[in-house]
């Protein structure tokens, strides 16, 4: 991910600063000089390198998923400092077009009482987080729409019961990211699925993303941008 957002930042004209891995890890100590920051990394990175820009006072885009159950804090943390913060569990527009029928389609559904919903995500065996942002977030967008469930519980871990909608987690190596919405009865089923072909999207929402934070603050995600154009 970091070398597909190196090579579309520079194609749209931006200069990379510097650049940090588990090689050459950022710190307080880092000198850094930039107008953002990208930050594509593991959870519990993610946070420490949130409030290393916040004390730096560089913007910063994060995709990293995985410590949702943060945020509140990370705001607070956000809006003491007048920092700038946009995270997304998912930066590719056709995934946010994904929410929006995830959401039409849920509400479509939520009177069918023969039909049961379930999400299964798939991704590379490299992906540290189970389930996926983007999975959690569908899910939460179904929970919205219907009043049968309260709940979503990850399968074989968490107690799955009938206000539970579960998601499936597969970890196959070298496959594209894929995240399916699937409502069965007795008869049939129905499903909305979104399968990612290259991780290209996802570099290109994250530099727009990017440009489109630099100048303003507070804590944003991608239905910011969305709704702001």
């Amino acid at each position: 991910m970091g070398k597909e957002i190196e090579t579309i930042a520079l194609q749209r004209g931006h200069t990379i600063s510097c650049k940090f891995s588990s090689a050459e890890e950022l710190s307080m100590q880092s000198n850094l000089h930039a107008d953002v920051a990208i930050e594509f990394t593991k959870p519990d990175l993610a946070q420490k390198h949130i409030q290393i820009c916040l004390d730096k006072n560089i913007p910063i885009v994060v995709g990293t998923t995985g410590w949702s159950d943060q945020i509140s804090r990370i705001q607070a943390q956000v809006k003491e400092a007048e920092g700038s913060l946009l995270h997304a569990s998912n930066f590719s527009l056709g995934v946010h077009l994904f929410f929006e029928l995830s959401k039409k389609f849920s509400s479509i559904m939520k009177n069918q009482e023969q039909y049961t919903p379930s999400i299964t995500e798939t991704h590379h065996t490299e992906k540290m987080d189970k389930p996926s942002g983007t999975a959690i977030t569908t899910a939460k967008m179904l929970l919205g729409q219907q009043d049968s469930y309260d709940k979503w519980g990850l399968v074989d871990k968490d107690s799955i019961d009938e206000s539970t909608i579960p998601i499936h987690s597969e970890r196959i190596p070298d496959v594209p990211g894929t995240h399916d919405i699937t409502y069965s009865s007795d008869i049939d089923q129905i499903s909305l699925i979104h399968k990612a072909k290259s991780r290209k999207g996802f570099a290109l929402g994250a530099v727009l993303a990017a440009e489109w934070l630099q100048h303003r603050k507070g804590t944003f995600t991608m239905s910011d941008i969305i709704n702001f154009a």
